[in-house]
């Protein structure tokens, strides 16, 4: 897909409390003497009470610009910019300090549960283990605390289903599972990677409404990373487009899909042709 780059990004973003605020972000790999550039001066502010669809198709950037601010990205990465999460800014933070700001501050639930997850350890160990390596309760609190966050994510059965692997669980069932770890120390921002790329239709309308509906019960502010539109159509506030690494369109998601200013933008729309005849936005 080829498109005419634009030097600045569109943006229709009203003022509101800014969670994490984004500056020129840039991304930087070395292979085979060559520098590639995924992520090209990416700036964005994630507003409190928001759900912000961060899209663009495959290689457009936009999972390793939320790698970057996890401190998940391999040594070859250079990252420059600023990425400020409250008082803390996370470009350049030691591994130390990130270790607890990732799970404190800010967590992630990846696309893949099945390798995420520990498959020799129950699921309740696994949460619990989350729970502990953040807060000093002893396991019994722990354990209880872990059945609370199941229930939370609406897993069924939830008493039951603490005791049981990975294995005997259906692929939703590990989505809550790695929602429920990833809410084990109250971050303040939520980030999905392509968390429900992998599921069926109602099970992914499931975990959208789970995830939407965090706000309100813990005031966590959510990302939802994807290159599917009628999951922005259906889920999310805002959203800020990436073609090339580059922010080029950001704004409500109805004035964003209905009248999008930039042709990368109206490329993706048209790739899901029937989403806004059925009345999603």
């Amino acid at each position: 897909m080829t498109m005419t780059e634009q030097p600045a990004a569109d943006i229709r973003t009203a003022e509101a409390r800014t969670v994490l605020d984004v500056r020129d972000l840039t991304v930087t790999f070395s292979r085979a003497g060559r520098t590639v550039h995924a992520v090209n001066g990416l700036s964005y502010r994630l507003t409190a009470g928001r759900m912000l669809a961060i899209i663009g198709e495959s290689g457009s950037g936009k999972s390793v610009s939320v790698r970057a601010l996890m401190g998940l990205l391999p040594p070859s990465a250079r990252i420059g910019g600023s990425a400020r999460l409250g008082d803390t800014e996370l470009v350049g933070l030691r591994e130390k300090d990130m270790r607890r700001v990732r799970g404190d501050d800010i967590a992630m639930v990846f696309q893949d549960p099945a390798r995420s997850l520990n498959p020799t350890m129950t699921v309740g160990a696994q949460i619990t283990e989350a729970i502990r390596l953040k807060s000093r309760v002893d396991r019994k609190d722990a354990d209880a605390r872990a059945v609370e966050l199941l229930k939370l994510v609406r897993l069924p059965a939830a008493e039951r289903r603490f005791h049981e692997y990975p294995h005997q669980l259906s692929g939703g069932m590990r989505q809550r599972v790695m929602i429920a770890i990833a809410l084990a120390s109250d971050p303040q921002v939520l980030i999905a990677d392509e968390a429900t790329t992998a599921l069926d239709f109602v099970t992914q309308t499931q975990i959208i409404q789970e995830i939407q509906a965090l706000e309100k019960k813990l005031n966590v502010t959510r990302i939802m990373v994807t290159h599917d539109m009628s999951v922005v159509a259906t889920a999310c506030d805002e959203v800020a487009v990436v073609y090339a690494g580059r922010l080029v369109e950001m704004g409500s998601t109805l004035d964003t899909l209905v009248d999008p200013l930039h042709p990368y933008t109206r490329c993706l729309i048209n790739s899901y042709p029937n989403f806004l005849e059925e009345g999603d936005v």
